[in-house]
């Protein structure tokens, strides 16, 4: 993601991590947010929630859809 950029709001697709593999960015819900840099593991709230790139920035997201 580059700075700025942004996933607009949306629902929690199941069980989520994001891991921040080069950058930072910020992850937002309701009137919470988490920043995370390089190397941080956040949990997806079970919520509605955004994510922006602080600065240019490698995620990886990891769902687990349970039955």
């Amino acid at each position: 993601m580059s700075q700025g950029a942004s996933l607009a709001e949306h629902e929690n697709p199941g069980e989520a991590t994001v891991q921040v593999l080069h950058g930072r960015a910020r992850m937002i819900a309701g009137t919470q947010s988490w920043e995370a840099r390089a190397g941080d593991l956040l949990i997806v709230p079970d919520t509605r929630h955004s994510l922006e790139a602080l600065e240019d920035s490698a995620v990886l997201l990891t769902v687990a859809k349970l039955l």
